[in-house]
């Protein structure tokens, strides 16, 4: 069976956990509080020297970080990951926006204000980080214009990766009632077979730690 060594809270864990719950692939989860420093201890960096979650390990002991990458390998041959060499492209596409200017203005608000004290210096980060992430949502909402998924019509690895923090943006102080073809989009995710929100254990998955 596949191990996610993985933090609830987290939305590049949830990324993962939405899409093997849609795979219907049962896996085992592994609690790691980064509150608590757990992704920095010897036994974590083993897995990860980056010391960060998700972590996916095979069961034959091989290991794959980043949720971009592990999302990629587990969509291989599904219809979340198309064929077809340009729509597949477009998928790596969104990927790749999610990292460079979706999750660092988007999620980084939200882990400031969710985990770090009010009077941590962090904190000076917000404004400039929370203009960003506008800007990424206004590239999303207008790429949705008359679309209901972000690639050929079909929902998939494109749409897991932007889901996990877009729809939590609010926790992070970007407030959503802007970008009414994103809330429509949030709602047509949320609807999806085998959904499971982010703070809920998936069906199937184990858990330990």
């Amino acid at each position: 069976m596949l191990t996610l060594y993985d933090f609830m809270g987290s939305g590049n864990g949830y990324k993962v956990r939405l899409l093997l719950t849609q795979l219907g692939t049962p896996f085992e989860r592994v609690e790691y509080d980064i509150d608590r420093g757990a992704t920095r201890t010897p036994d974590f960096l083993r897995l990860n020297p980056n010391g960060r979650v998700p972590v996916l390990q095979f069961e034959d002991g091989r290991i794959l970080a980043e949720s971009d990458a592990i999302l990629v390998y587990l969509a291989e041959g599904t219809p979340y990951l198309p064929l077809d060499r340009f729509e597949r492209a477009l998928v790596l596409q969104w990927l790749f926006f999610e990292q460079y200017s979706h999750e660092p203005n988007v999620a980084t608000p939200r882990f400031i204000l969710r985990h770090l004290g009010a009077d941590h210096p962090r904190r000076a980060e917000l404004p400039q980080r929370q203009a960003r992430g506008h800007e990424a949502l206004a590239v999303m909402e207008q790429h949705l214009r008359g679309r209901s998924w972000f690639v050929e019509e079909r929902f998939s690895l494109a749409d897991i990766a932007l889901y996990a923090y877009t729809h939590v943006a609010e926790e992070g102080g970007l407030e959503l009632a802007r970008y009414p073809q994103l809330r429509a989009w949030i709602g047509k995710v949320a609807a999806q077979p085998r959904y499971v929100r982010l703070l809920e254990r998936p069906a199937g998955a184990a858990v330990t730690g």
